[in-house]
């Protein structure tokens, strides 16, 4: 009896691990609600980038917009190669002021590209009260030939709203 009761502990041990185990595997990812499959490649290449680090997924970002809070979004698309020259500058100057810089991809969500309005990435934008009030659309300007902003342009655009927009 006590060798039987022993084999069932250890079956339903057993059992519990492997359980266990393929739970953890289908896993919702941390960051984008998602199982990282899911992501797209050039997604699944930022996830471990410090400069992708505070992304909104469409349930957030709507709730916020709900609930009328005033924050900064900056629409990026992981495949966006001004996005990635443009990234790794500004998110400094939005850490620098204490603002809470919101990331949201646009290659993983695409149909916010409409619902939002985003004619380019990257585009960021300032909510007052839940209401866009702000908008820089485009990213760095990368050479003398090029169009786009400075980085002035952007600490400027965080200093005109940071009063409302940190959350």
């Amino acid at each position: 009896m006590k060798g039987k009761n022993l084999a069932i502990f250890f079956g339903v041990l057993v059992v519990l691990i492997v359980a266990l185990v393929v739970l953890n595997n289908f896993k919702k990812d941390t960051v984008y609600g998602m199982p990282s499959s899911d992501l797209s490649q050039p997604t699944r290449d930022l996830l471990d980038d410090p400069n992708y680090n505070n992304i909104l997924i469409p349930d957030k970002l709507d709730q916020m917009i709900a609930d009328k809070n005033s924050f900064f979004v900056y629409y990026f698309s992981a495949s966006c190669p001004h996005c990635l020259f443009s990234t790794p500058q500004i998110k400094p100057i939005a850490d620098d002021l204490g603002i809470n810089f919101h990331q949201f991809n646009l290659l993983e969500f695409q149909s916010y590209l409409g619902k939002m309005d985003i004619n380019a990435t990257p585009t960021l934008v300032y909510y007052k009260d839940g209401v866009e009030a702000g908008r820089m659309e485009g990213g760095l300007k990368e050479s003398a030939n090029t169009v786009g902003y400075t980085l002035d342009d952007f600490k400027k655009f965080f200093t005109d709203h940071k009063p409302d927009g940190n959350d």
